[in-house]
């Protein structure tokens, strides 16, 4: 099921996106006796302890009502905004072995965690906005786990029933800022630098995340093009490990990586501009695309 957040006048609603168009599951409340059970926004369901999985049947027979009623609207006439508010936003560092080398670095032996700044978070087409300082923001096309329900201890063997679901993340960084600092978070946590989405497949559709293609493009030329397969952690290690002394709570993202082809490795280096476009396109999940931006504009 794709899970996404349909910007309406009421604010932000819970929506499916179905092969037909997209289901709006608070325009079918006062129609579909059940659908008053769901949460009208999809952060209360994915913030609540397994929500998404306690409503999976409630939400199926809200799209069968919709699609029985002709109440699915065209995917056309609804603009999907950020899924939600994410309170933590943990990364893994040189996740695969190819882009470990080509940035020049040792391939690690164990998960190399960072976080990213919950206010960087953005949706799809907002813009990411270019600070001031940096002459070289990069893009990184990444595979984002969205975990369901609270988490700590857990082991490989059943680390995977505690995802609620997947979504595409393009890990924005500064590299300029990287290597003044020595160590990554200011460098991608500027604000706008964490855009994920479009949607949150739930992991009953993607059983095995480690088969999954994963691509990014820059003005419609690719420039990584990868699977999952190639992660040197998989998801279910990459869960077992912070997962021993970290809780993971209902919401909390957790980023694997980014396959090599990245904007500094690029040769001549490629770093986003002002007018770009930049897509990063998951196998059974979707497209994340979102424009460029100048200087960051006050707010």
């Amino acid at each position: 099921m794709k899970l996404i957040s349909v910007r309406t006048a009421d604010g932000p609603r819970l929506a499916a996106e179905t092969a037909d168009g997209v289901v709006v599951f608070s325009e079918l409340r006062e129609l579909f006796e059940s659908a008053r059970a769901l949460p009208l926004t999809l952060e209360e369901m994915v913030l609540r302890e397994d929500g998404i999985k306690e409503a999976r049947a409630l939400l199926a027979a809200g799209i069968e009502f919709a699609t029985r009623h002709a109440l699915v609207r065209p995917l056309a006439e609804c603009s999907a905004g950020q899924l939600y508010e994410p309170r933590n936003i943990l990364c893994v560092g040189r996740n695969y072995r190819a882009h470990a080398e080509e940035g020049g670095d040792s391939i690690p032996t164990q998960p190399m965690f960072f976080a990213k700044w919950g206010g960087c978070a953005i949706g799809p087409g907002d813009a990411i906005e270019i600070p001031p300082g940096t002459a070289e923001v990069d893009y990184e096309a990444e595979l984002a786990v969205v975990i369901g329900k609270t988490c700590r201890g857990v082991s490989r063997k059943d680390a995977l029933d505690y995802v609620a679901g997947y979504t595409c993340l393009n890990d924005i960084s500064a590299r300029d800022f990287q290597r003044a600092d020595g160590q990554w978070v200011r460098a991608k946590s500027q604000d706008t630098f964490g855009p994920f989405g479009p949607c949150l497949v739930t992991a009953d559709e993607i059983p095995d995340p480690q088969t999954l293609s994963i691509r990014c493009a820059v003005n419609g030329r690719t420039l990584q093009n990868s699977t999952t397969a190639l992660m040197i952690f998989p998801v279910s290690e990459l869960i077992e490990f912070i997962s021993q002394g970290v809780t993971l709570h209902p919401g909390d993202i957790l980023s694997t990586g980014t396959p090599d082809g990245v904007g500094f490795a690029q040769n001549p280096q490629v770093f986003l501009q002002h007018g770009d476009r930049v897509t990063v396109q998951i196998e059974r999940i979707g497209e994340l695309e979102n424009p460029v931006a100048g200087l960051r504009r006050e707010r």
